[in-house]
This record gives structure tokens, C-alpha cells and sequence, in this order.
């Protein structure tokens, strides 16, 4: 005989939940990759394979391409530009370069850490763009030192929008970074870089498609124990003008091209001696009257002297001369201009 239940019961229905996923195997030993897969939701199938234009244009491998002579050009800038820095806010300024690297695009706006100012910048004479990302803590620096705050503090950054003033002094900043830059570029390639705009959202900064490649120029700036980075970023399609150029390994004061040596060649070469000679007819003969031929036998080649004659040097053909006399001497004259071509 059971005992039925009252009428106010509530009834309950019971679930079993699945067992969860044994980690580092029965024995309960060290983690493997298939358990942290398990644990974290990774691992499952393998990944469909690329083939084709697919493979080409969602590869992850970057043929890296050292250019040596932007080294040399940022080196430059950053001599150069923590003097102007110093000279603008009296403080103890020191700029170093970080690297000199190649990325994507697309993963180097994922890598800005916001708030952040974007920069667009156009060179002119490439009709092309290029990106200056400054992070937060150097912009909150630069203001800092302008305004006159107290050294050897760091503000802390709350994620609110920078305001105009903020801007307005930041971009000052960067048009004098923008000047150095294309003041230690110019024994390379004169150009004029202006600064377009400043954003704060990287999608209103694509000046290329994610998957483009560029180079990346990375700085560190620290003003009385503040600072931080900015990066300077041109892609293929910006620098490809002078990318021959940027991947030269060494460089003078002028590009790695002395004007002494073509001019001391020149002189040389207008100096050097040459010898001419003009032919003054011909004529074809038999081998065997070639043989019999005798001393002060006469040969007539019937040639007038007015006829056009050929000027020669080293068996090339020069131009066209008329025979004449001057001075007592043979002597010829132009008919056609100097050519190294040859005559009719």
C-alpha cells in the first residue's frame, strides 16, 4: 500500500547533466592540447584547406623585406626631432626608435589600443597616404608638458574623448614629427607630407585595405618619466616610389650618389684624345688583282670632290665630310652633324 501524495505537492522533474570533460586524462595527469581544446571550446575539425586566390589573400605569412635605408631616415628623425622637442617644451626629452617592421594593415589598426589619436598624413608628390597612430599616455604627456604640469607624473586616463585643446596641441606635435620626417627623407626623395586630419575611430582612418601590407615605424617617447609611443605606418602602395631606394644597404650624404667622380669622368672623357679617319673612296677587287698589285701602281676610285665622304672613328661611322684644303693642309669639312647612328 503506497501513500499518495497531497494536492499542494509540487511536482518536480529531474535532469541529469552530462559529465563533465575529464582533463589530463583518467589519471588526472598533466594538461595536453587536446584537453585545454576541451576546456576552452577549441580543437574540432581541422580547418578547411586554401587553395587558389583564397590561399594568396588570407595567408598569414608576410615576406618580410628589411629596408635599411628607413632605418637610416628614422634614425635621423628622432636626432633630430628630440632637439625640436626639447626646444618646444623645455623639458628633458628622449626619443628612441623601437623597430622598423612589416604588418598588415588590418592587424596593425587591430593593434591600437584606444583611446588613441589616428592621424592621416598625405605625401604629395606619391599622391598617397600614410598613418600616424599616438597612444594615450603620450598624448596626455605632450599635453601635460605644453601646459606645464608637473614633471615626474603620469595622468591617468579615464576613456573620455580628448577635447579640442588636447587635439590642437597634439597636432602640433605631429606636424613637427611630419617636417623631421620628411627633412631626414629628403637626401632620398624630396617630398612635402602634410597632415590631413586627426580621427579617433580607427574605421574613419582606412587609407588601405586590411589585407594590404605596409611598413611600420615604431617610436618611444618619454618626457620626464612620461610618454609613450607613437608609430608611423606607409603602406606598399605609398612608398613603392622609392622602395628600390629604401632597401639600398648604404647611403652617403647624397643618397648614396657623389657628383665628384661623375664630373672628374666628364673632364676626363672630353680631355681624352680620339683618332679620325675618313674614307675617301672604295672599290672592289678580285683577290688575285689584290696579289698582283705593285709598288706606285695608281688605283682610281672615282671619287669627286664634291661627293660626300664617311668620317669614322673606331670603325663606327661618325657623319658625312667634304674634302677641301686649308692652310695648305688636306682638311674636311661637316656635311651631316656628329651621330652614332649610322649614315646613309
Amino acid at each position: 500500500m503506497t501513500e499518495e501524495a497531497p494536492d499542494d505537492f509540487e511536482e518536480f522533474v529531474e535532469f541529469k547533466l552530462p559529465d563533465p570533460p575529464v582533463i589530463g586524462g583518467a589519471e588526472g595527469g598533466t594538461f595536453d592540447q587536446a584537453s585545454i581544446d576541451a576546456l576552452f571550446g577549441g580543437g574540432g575539425g581541422a580547418e578547411p584547406q586554401r587553395v587558389g586566390l583564397r590561399a594568396v589573400l588570407e595567408s598569414e605569412i608576410i615576406n618580410h623585406e628589411r629596408l635599411p635605408m628607413l632605418e637610416v631616415v628614422c634614425e635621423r628623425m628622432v636626432r633630430a626631432l628630440s632637439t625640436s622637442m626639447r626646444t618646444l617644451t623645455s623639458d628633458s626629452i628622449d626619443i628612441s626608435l623601437d623597430d622598423v617592421t612589416t604588418a598588415r594593415f588590418g592587424d596593425f589598426m587591430d593593434r591600437v589600443t584606444l583611446p588613441a589619436m589616428i592621424a592621416v598624413i598625405r605625401v604629395e608628390q606619391w599622391e598617397n597616404y600614410g598613418i600616424i597612430t599616438v597612444d594615450s599616455g603620450l598624448i596626455y604627456a605632450i599635453v601635460d608638458a605644453l601646459l606645464g604640469g608637473k614633471r615626474g607624473t603620469q595622468i591617468m586616463i579615464d576613456g573620455r574623448d580628448f577635447t579640442t585643446i588636447e587635439t590642437a596641441l597634439v597636432a602640433r606635435v605631429l606636424r613637427l614629427a611630419i617636417f623631421e620626417f620628411s627633412t631626414a627623407l629628403a637626401p632620398i626623395a624630396p617630398v612635402t607630407i602634410k597632415l590631413e586630419r586627426i580621427e579617433t575611430n580607427p574605421r574613419f582612418a582606412a587609407i588601405a585595405r586590411p589585407s594590404n601590407i605596409g611598413a611600420i615605424c615604431t617610436f618611444r617617447v618619454d618626457i620626464d618619466g612620461r610618454g609613450g609611443r607613437f608609430s608611423m605606418m606607409f603602406p606598399q602602395a605609398t612608398i613603392e616610389p622609392v622602395r628600390d631606394k629604401l632597401a639600398q644597404r648604404f647611403m652617403g650624404d647624397t643618397a648614396g650618389r657623389e657628383s665628384i667622380w661623375p664630373d672628374h669622368m666628364r673632364q676626363q672623357m672630353l680631355a681624352t684624345q680620339v683618332e679620325l679617319s675618313v674614307l675617301l673612296g672604295e672599290i672592289a677587287l678580285p683577290l688575285e688583282h689584290v696579289q698582283a698589285l705593285e709598288i706606285g701602281q695608281n688605283l682610281s676610285f672615282h671619287t669627286e670632290p664634291s661627293q660626300r665622304m664617311t668620317m669614322q672613328c673606331g670603325g663606327l661611322t661618325m657623319a658625312q665630310v667634304r674634302a677641301g684644303q686649308r692652310r695648305g693642309n688636306l682638311a674636311v669639312s661637316l656635311a651631316t652633324p656628329i651621330s652614332r647612328g649610322k649614315q646613309p
